[in-house]
């Protein structure tokens, strides 16, 4: 996962699996939240534009917090 914010332009953008260039399917959730697909329909990114204004003050401080997987056992 990779998350990257562009003060420039104000956008936040969480990168959960890689696609090659021009292969997403985009969706907007908002008029400021669009999410990409992947060709396989499997959720790739999420792309939070005015992000200062929809995330708020929190987007000075991220936290990232990492659980380890947990395995079914069958």
């Amino acid at each position: 996962m990779k998350i990257q914010y562009d003060a420039e332009v104000d956008a936040l953008y969480i990168e959960f699996r890689p696609l090659e260039p021009g292969t997403a399917e985009n969706r907007e959730l908002s008029e400021d939240v669009i999410v990409n697909y992947g060709p396989d329909g499997r959720l790739a990114g999420l792309e939070v534009l005015n992000a200062s204004v929809v995330v708020g003050e929190e987007l000075k401080k991220v936290i990232v917090e990492v659980s380890p997987v947990q395995h079914a056992v069958a």
